[in-house]
């Protein structure tokens, strides 16, 4: 690897380094918002688009199946045309994107910008990766990484508050607009301070690419039809099988091809199977909760948007105060055993929603909405540390990408499947909005904490691990 011969002469110092930080840092922090921002507004944005609330889901699915599918892809374009290149194509897609979603008028409109928003937002974060290892020495490197890592934790933080209050002083349309002056700020300095690493790329695995995108997009779109939106009941069997298909082609694909995006030889490894195939499974019920609860919030309990989106707070602050204990709670009791403990809690706090009712005392939703927060952390936490920790350096950079895709893939598959869930009780109890639709809440979330708690049998199959391997080994505390 080695910097391109137009490399920008100020992010050689320890001042261009820091900016160097401060912008991928900022980019992070763009994409992580934008993640959650949305959630809040989903009831405004249908009132305004002539749209029921509960099909909103699309807004969502469209920029997180988007991001996991443009993720393997990223690494290659970077050490194909540059890091700064491509990080400028990341902030210049997203703020296209973000301005086509302001100008949308129709909930088709939105889903493709929200699209075209996902590209860019997913090269954002493995690029901003990428640009920090190669900028920063080793021994400057954890500091470095610790610092852009902080908007993963604002991000989600201010995102629903922030989104909520926009939609009742402003309007939907600028939790897309606030993108565009940060992004410009983002591209100028990019520009200036991003150096343009290159590396030896080879060929892409473009058949194998193609192959996966084809058996993410086409189980999701199964989900979605399945949940009643109106489709022929043989196009969602039709598409499932299609995409199940896909994905065995890609594994037979990737077994005889000498350079595959994913190789198989990553899943040797059992602690990141184990902890790959908990984290897209347990990560269905996570993924769900933050698009749930703002519509719960608001369609069945009376809340508007931006107490909605203040109530998300204790969610997030108890998220930031669990990781603190993750680390000692885990090197004392093993990941095995605080994974399946963690997961079945997990699943009953989320079925525990279904006990939420008007008239309830502040205290107690805010008591509930933390204790989730703080069991979805600890569980965040222990899969990331679990499915990374045994990879061999050889394998970290393929291993992480495919880390990455399946969270996004995960948090895809929760939305659609609690939309699916949320229009079949619908049917079934013939209530849809409003507080005569509290019953279809109830049963949604019951099946996803169920689905939730199930996942915990993936986690069995971990082997225990003595106090002394655990406190060898390094605890990633990321979300």
């Amino acid at each position: 690897m080695h910097p391109d011969p137009a490399q920008p002469v100020a992010a050689s110092g320890p001042a261009g380094r820091r900016l160097v930080l401060w912008i991928v840092a900022i980019g992070m922090f763009m994409q992580l918002l934008d993640s959650t921002i949305v959630n809040t507004a989903l009831p405004a944005m249908a009132h305004s688009l002539g749209e029921s609330p509960l099909r909103m889901h699309a807004v969502v699915v469209s920029y997180a199946l988007t991001m996991a599918a443009v993720i393997p892809a990223t690494g290659w374009l970077a050490d194909r045309f540059g890091t700064r290149r491509i990080y400028m194509l990341a902030i210049g897609l997203f703020m296209l994107g973000s301005a086509a979603c302001a100008a949308s008028g129709s909930l088709a409109q939105l889903v493709a910008a929200r699209v075209l928003q996902g590209v860019g937002g997913a090269m954002l974060m493995p690029v901003g990766r990428l640009v920090v290892l190669r900028a920063f020495p080793g021994e400057l490197f954890l500091a470095a990484i610790s610092f852009v890592a902080i908007p993963a934790l604002v991000g989600p933080l201010i995102g629903p508050t922030l989104g909520g209050w926009l939609v009742e002083v402003a309007s939907w349309h600028w939790i897309f607009l606030i993108n565009l002056p940060v992004g410009l700020a983002g591209l100028l300095a990019t520009r200036r301070y991003v150096p343009n690493f290159t590396a030896a790329s080879g060929r892409f695995d473009l058949g194998g690419y193609l192959l996966l995108v084809s058996a993410m997009v086409g189980v999701s779109l199964a989900l979605d039809g399945l949940g009643g939106m109106g489709w022929a009941h043989s196009l969602p069997v039709l598409l499932m099988i299609l995409g199940m298909a896909a994905l065995a082609a890609y594994w037979l694909h990737a077994l005889r091809s000498p350079a595959p995006i994913f190789t198989p030889a990553l899943f040797s490894v059992q602690s990141y199977r184990v902890g790959l195939l908990g984290n897209l499974f347990s990560r269905i019920g996570s993924g769900a909760m933050p698009y749930l609860l703002p519509l719960l919030l608001q369609l069945t309990l009376g809340y508007s948007p931006a107490e909605a989106g203040m109530l998300m707070l204790p969610v997030a602050l108890a998220s930031m105060g669990a990781k603190r204990v993750t680390t000692a709670v885990i090197t004392r009791h093993g990941y095995r055993k605080v994974l399946i403990g963690n997961t079945l809690l997990l699943g009953l706090t989320i079925a525990g929603f279904a006990l939420m009712a008007p008239g309830q005392p502040l205290w107690l939703r805010i008591l509930q909405l933390g204790v989730f927060g703080a069991v979805n952390s600890f569980q965040f936490t222990a899969m990331n540390a679990v499915t990374l920790k045994d990879l061999a350096p050889t394998q970290a950079g393929s291993g992480n990408s495919l880390f990455s895709m399946v969270q996004m893939l995960g948090m895809s598959l929760g939305v659609t499947c609690a939309a699916a869930l949320l229009a079949a009780f619908g049917g079934w109890l013939g209530t849809h909005e409003g507080s005569a639709a509290l019953p279809v809440f109830r049963a949604t979330v019951i099946a996803i904490g169920l689905m939730t708690v199930g996942s915990a049998a993936v986690f069995w199959q971990l082997r225990d691990e003595g106090p002394a391997e655990l406190r060898g080994g390094e605890i990633v505390a990321d979300g």
